[in-house]
Order: C-alpha cells, then sequence, then structure tokens
C-alpha cells in the first residue's frame, strides 16, 4: 500500500497533474464551437523581454520543476546504491549515450515533425504558437533550460521511477512500457490528437530502449535535444513554412504574419 501511495503522489506532482491538466485542456477544446484545427496552443510564451522579475520568476520556475525529479531520484536511493548509478543517469559512459541519444532524435524528432504537420494539414492539431527568439537576451537560455527540464523530468519519471515501482508490484514489462506510454500521451493531449499517437509510440521506444540499455541517460540526451529543436528551431520553421506550422506571434504575445523565407 505504501508504495501504490508513493507513485501516486510522485506522480500527482508532477507529470500526473500536468496529464490531467492536459486532457482536461483537449476536452475543453472538442467542446468549443471553433473546430480544432483552428485552434491553438502555445509553447513557452513570451514573457516582457524588459521586466527583471519575469526573468527571475521564470528562471525560478524551471528550477523548481525539476525538484519532483530530485525527489524521484531520492526515493530511488538506497543504502549502497546511488540513484543515479541504478538508473542510468551518469556521465559514465557520455559518448555512447550521446551516439545513442543523437540516434534516437533522428528517430523520433523527424517523424514527429511530419505527424505535426499531417495534423495541421487534417486539422487534428491544435496550432502551436512558437515562441520569438529576438526579444531578449535570456529567450534561448531560457529556452535551452525549459527543454532540459522536460527531459530530466519525463525521463527520469516516466521511465527510471515509474519501472522500478511498477516491476516491484509484479508488472510484466511490456505492461509497463505500454502504460508508461500511455501516460506519457496523455501528458501531451493539450496539444491535439497527433501528439497523444506521437508521444505514445516514443514512449514505446523509450521504454523499449530503456529495458534494452538500463540507461536513462540517452533518453535524456534525445528528448532534450528533441525540444530544443522544437523550443528553437520551430520559429525559424514558422518563418520557413508559415502555412504549415503558423503564423508567428510578435514579441507582445500577439500572432502577427510569419517575414516571407526571402525577406
Amino acid at each position: 500500500m505504501r508504495l501504490r501511495w508513493e507513485i501516486a503522489l510522485v506522480l500527482l506532482l508532477s507529470v500526473g497533474r500536468s496529464a490531467i491538466y492536459s486532457v482536461l485542456g483537449l476536452i475543453r477544446s472538442l467542446q468549443r464551437d471553433v473546430a480544432l484545427g483552428d485552434q491553438q496552443t502555445s509553447l513557452n510564451p513570451a514573457a516582457d523581454a524588459e521586466a527583471f522579475w519575469d526573468v527571475l520568476y521564470g528562471f525560478l520556475g524551471q528550477a523548481f520543476g525539476l525538484v519532483p525529479v530530485a525527489l524521484a531520484v531520492f526515493l530511488l536511493w538506497e543504502p549502497g546504491m546511488s540513484a543515479f548509478r541504478r538508473i542510468g543517469l551518469d556521465f559514465r559512459r557520455f559518448g555512447g549515450d550521446l551516439g545513442r541519444g543523437v540516434a534516437l532524435v533522428a528517430l523520433i524528432g523527424i517523424p514527429g515533425l511530419a505527424l505535426y504537420a499531417g495534423g495541421r494539414a487534417l486539422g487534428l492539431s491544435l496550432l502551436v504558437e512558437a515562441s520569438p527568439l529576438s526579444t531578449s537576451w535570456w529567450t534561448i537560455p531560457f529556452l535551452l533550460l525549459a527543454a532540459l527540464r522536460a527531459g530530466l523530468t519525463e525521463e527520469v519519471i516516466f521511465i527510471g521511477y515509474l519501472f522500478d515501482r511498477l516491476r516491484r508490484l509484479g508488472w510484466g514489462w511490456w505492461t509497463i512500457i505500454l502504460s508508461t506510454a500511455a501516460l506519457r500521451g496523455a501528458y501531451h493531449a493539450y496539444q491535439g490528437f497527433p501528439a497523444v499517437i506521437g508521444n505514445f509510440a516514443m514512449g514505446v521506444v523509450f521504454g523499449w530502449c530503456y529495458r534494452r540499455w538500463g540507461r536513462v541517460m540517452p533518453l535524456v540526451i534525445a528528448h532534450t535535444l528533441i525540444d530544443i529543436i522544437a523550443f528553437v528551431g520551430y520559429p525559424l520553421a514558422v518563418a520557413l513554412w508559415p502555412g504549415v506550422f503558423g503564423p508567428l506571434p510578435s514579441p507582445s504575445g500577439t500572432p502577427t504574419p510569419a517575414p516571407s523565407p526571402t525577406a
């Protein structure tokens, strides 16, 4: 019973809470009079570039967002056994982890981009607003930190923590892989149905890789790189293909037409 309560508390503190709000967000989107394909959602909406407190609170928010990761690692720690070594979140094999992470980016990232574009064309995905890169000096560092936090949060909790705890409850490997992949899909439901499908597939691949490699680090690297491409590279894609990816928001957060690629 204690183990079940522990799992519930960690999920409610982190990805479980977000998954619930995400599913509710999708339900609310479906209940609106506007078609799902004509609605939009945001990735890292821009704050006032000149506001010191916005910057401070933004970075503090990212730092506090890592607390559930620290809690999961703490709960995985056992006497005489480092939790970092146990789930493979260390730098002992960084070269191999980096290579595997880059390979996963190619395997997951490119099809994911195509899935989003297809979802937009079919009206099944909400328009994801790009965060403008030119608002201030801290925008890109903030986005890089956000990508790292997302990679650590999802992979340490979805993979490192849940795989260990669910195995202790007697779950089979494929039951764990499919269940955590479903949770990962629900966590991104606010972006629309293609995002649910894409993240479920990502969860299956990442879960299988963890089962085979026994290391979270390549998954964190891959997830972080994918999010860096999404957070930083996405505004460039908006400028190049505005018809597919949507309008580029102005620094005030109001969407404005994207500049022509030849401008």
